[in-house]
């Protein structure tokens, strides 16, 4: 799968919606980039947590994905787990998924998004089934 279809995928999703701009994908790993801005806060200013599940699950189904898509499959979130460990209240952040377990049924992906700065802001893990 291209850069290109993946983007073009995107369009008129909650991805789109909320300002999610894929940027890279590479052997094994995907990467992006979200605003932190009115779609992605929270009513105190900071970058909602909900915001952050969506990238990570967002780079992590594109990045199972591109791995399954010859065999006519696709690949599923069937579990999130975020930890936010910094806030972000401005700006950009960036997100990256790279493998932890790839199996024919079941992968596992973790997800780290970092602040302008390069500060771990979020460390996700991401199962998805293959389907």
């Amino acid at each position: 799968m291209s850069l290109e279809k993946i983007i073009e995928m995107g369009k008129g999703t909650m991805a789109e919606a909320i300002g999610i701009e894929i940027t890279e994908i590479g052997d094994k790993f995907v990467t992006g980039k979200m605003p932190v801005d009115h779609r992605t806060v929270q009513p105190f200013g900071l970058l909602h947590g909900g915001a952050s599940a969506a990238f990570a699950e967002t780079l992590g189904s594109i990045a199972g994905t591109v791995l399954v898509a010859e065999n006519g499959n696709q690949a599923v979130g069937i579990n999130i787990n975020c930890n936010h460990v910094r806030s972000a209240k401005s700006g950009w952040v960036y997100g990256k998924a790279v493998p932890v377990k790839i199996g024919k049924k079941i992968h596992v992906w973790s997800i780290d998004i970092n602040d302008e700065e390069g500060r771990l802001v979020c460390s996700s893990q991401l199962t998805l089934a293959v389907i």
